[in-house]
């Protein structure tokens, strides 16, 4: 189920399908998220630091399999998440699409001038955009242990 209105859809189970103005909000809030991708049938993954811009998604690389998958032009995933501890929610942002290494000058020095900086300290030179093809994400309420052991009924386990 997706949402492609301006409002969450919710579910039965209390799941709130999050339309994509939202998840794009929520992409903007997140510092850090999991590039999926995978390279001969080999699937990896690797967290990375990113920036939304211009309805996509770029984060910094250096050369491996991150720019492997962006220079195979593969189809690959990202995925952020986050808690908000105060109201006791949980949201995840999955998108989907080709990574594509930017190399155009114009798009290139463009990229240099965007607020993304790497937190390792090896070299990342390379830029790469997730042209998105797909975006969808859903929050939902975290329940409390107890209360998941309780099951749907309300009644304690045993």
């Amino acid at each position: 189920m997706t949402s492609s209105g301006d409002t969450p859809v919710t579910t039965r189970d209390g799941v709130e399908i999050l339309p994509p103005h939202e998840c794009w909000a929520l992409l903007r809030s997140a510092e850090v998220g999991r590039l999926a991708v995978s390279i001969m049938n080999r699937p990896d993954i690797f967290p990375v630091n990113h920036i939304v811009d211009h309805g996509s998604l770029v984060f910094r690389t250096a050369e491996g399999t991150k720019l492997a998958a962006a220079v195979l032009g593969t189809a690959v995933a990202y995925e952020a998440d986050g808690y908000d501890a105060v109201r006791g929610e949980a949201w995840s942002v999955v998108i989907r699409g080709q990574a594509v290494e930017i190399e155009r000058l114009h798009e290139l020095l463009a990229a240099t001038d965007l607020p993304l900086f790497p937190w390792h300290a090896s070299p990342k030179g390379r830029f790469v955009r997730i042209e998105t093809e797909s975006i969808s994400g859903r929050r939902f309420h975290v329940v409390r242990r107890h209360e998941a052991d309780r099951g749907s009924t309300g009644a304690m386990p045993g």
